[in-house]
């Protein structure tokens, strides 16, 4: 009897259409400043995905077909060196090769006694030893930074309840916990208190200073008065480089803080913790390696391509304990494929995709170093931005620049705070619609401003200085036009 297969019927048409899909990314990446950064889809190629479920196949050739000319076209269009919005990294040819071979050997990083696992884990270990973390810290790698966060605010809940909080539960805390972070805090953390049942009132804002850094004083000031009220503090958040401006809470004078005061000292360094590979600028995180816990992402500053995030443990034992569980049927054996530890016990999923080949591979292939430039060159850029803006008496830069994050916006003079958003919201959209730049924007303060991040390895010189002509066009005409 022979049963059906979902390999190819025919080997050597699939090696031939797998060349001319190789050719097509090749030409996809290396063009990408040919193309417009991003174009909105027509309607029959949108109505195209709001079709039912196929119940019959069709050729490979065919799909490839559909594929490049309804999906390739249509691109969110982070790999463009005009990228800017949000914060996003720009991924890397060799990443995709390595998700592409991932998912061929198809692993399950659930853990085991193979290759893919030994990879997984002497990447986080890499990850370790590049933020400064000691030798038997542990960690595990997830989908992103929210969940890498949540991971170390999860153990830090745990070691700091007081109680078998995994047997008991959140409703035996005898006094509620309380977490601490600035009022720039990314809503990732919100999200997280809210999950592990503490909820979003145990998050306590900071209020920030003048460079928007958390403010010291209030911070033990909130502590003093919580653990008067009955609350017990729990964790200090700080932040290594917030999502609106960049700032970098004092990480240092937090850790002396947490040493003093007995409390967890969790660092969301999603966008800043790897600056401690870069030679110029890790002074800029000094005192991270201090931290009990920290989140970051590979696919940010290290450009793997999407997804990858890591949240590393100093505690081994306490995020193992957090996670372990070992039902029956995941034994681990002292030989053959459960031969052992399994990676699930470190974190939320048993299931896990072999995330790790393509940050691996591409560490291997450029080095640490070479990331650590990237880092130096991407600050750099943002303080070349900086400067047209300041030349340009018709924009206006709203905060300090300090790593790669630039906020300003067009203001002529004479406009009111509604019509000034109403033609910086007017000028982001027609870039993005223009196909020219992306860029997001936000509120800080009550002050809206245009928001590049640019975290972007392709990103020259002349991709910021049309940017800054761009603005300048687009606002006069929009100003002339009102």
């Amino acid at each position: 009897m022979a049963f059906e297969t979902l390999d190819p019927s025919d080997w050597e048409e699939t090696r031939k259409l797998a060349h001319e899909m190789l050719d097509m990314a090749l030409d996809h990446t290396r063009d990408v400043r040919d193309r417009p950064i991003w174009q909105d889809m027509p309607p029959e190629i949108r109505r195209g995905f709001e079709t039912p479920a196929p119940q019959q196949g069709m050729p490979m050739g065919d799909l490839m077909e559909d594929v490049t000319t309804q999906v390739m076209q249509y691109p969110m269009g982070n790999i463009h060196p005009r990228f800017w919005g949000w914060y996003m990294g720009a991924s890397n040819f060799t990443g995709a090769m390595a998700d592409f071979l991932a998912a061929i050997q198809g692993s399950n990083l659930g853990g085991g006694n193979h290759a893919a696992a030994l990879i997984d884990r002497q990447v986080v270990d890499w990850l370790r030893e590049m933020i400064g973390l000691p030798e038997g810290a542990s960690g595990t790698l997830v989908s992103g930074g929210s969940v890498a966060n949540m991971i170390g605010l999860t153990v830090a809940r745990n070691v700091k309840s007081g109680i078998d909080i995994r047997e008991e539960g959140v409703a035996a805390i005898e006094r509620p916990l309380r977490y601490y972070g600035s009022d720039q805090i990314h809503s990732c953390h919100q999200k997280s208190l809210e999950t592990i049942g503490l909820g979003n009132k145990a998050l306590r804002r900071v209020p920030t200073r003048d460079d928007l850094t958390m403010d010291l004083g209030e911070l033990a000031r909130m502590v003093a008065r919580d653990r008067a009220d009955g609350f017990a503090p729990a964790c200090v958040i700080a932040t290594a480089g917030t999502v609106n401006t960049g700032a970098i809470d004092d990480l240092n004078a937090i850790a002396d803080f947490c040493e003093a005061e007995g409390l967890w000292f969790h660092v969301d360094g999603c966008i800043g913790a790897l600056i401690a590979i870069a030679h110029d600028n890790r002074w800029r995180v000094a005192g991270i390696e201090r931290a009990d816990s920290v989140a970051l992402d590979p696919h940010k500053w290290l450009h793997a391509p999407f997804e990858v995030g890591c949240a590393l443990v100093r505690d081994h034992d306490a995020h193992h304990a957090s996670f372990t569980l070992t039902p029956e049927y995941l034994k681990p054996q002292t030989r053959g494929v459960a031969g052992a530890a399994f990676l699930h016990d470190y974190g939320l999923q048993t299931s896990r995709g072999f995330r790790a080949l393509k940050v691996w591979m591409s560490l291997r292939e450029h080095g640490v170093q070479k990331f650590g430039r990237l880092i130096d060159q991407d600050i750099e850029k943002a303080q070349v931005l900086t400067s047209l803006i300041e030349a340009e008496s018709d924009l206006a830069l709203m905060f300090p620049t300090n790593i790669n994050i630039v906020c300003f916006r067009y203001d002529p003079g004479g406009l009111s705070p509604e019509a000034l958003r109403a033609v910086n919201t007017e000028i982001m959209l027609c870039l993005q619609e223009q196909g020219t730049a992306v860029l997001s924007d936000t509120t800080v303060r009550g002050e809206h401003c245009l928001r590049v991040a640019v975290n972007n390895h392709r990103t020259q010189a002349q991709d910021l200085e049309l940017l800054v002509s761009e603005v300048l066009r687009l606002g006069h005409q929009l100003r002339q036009a009102a």
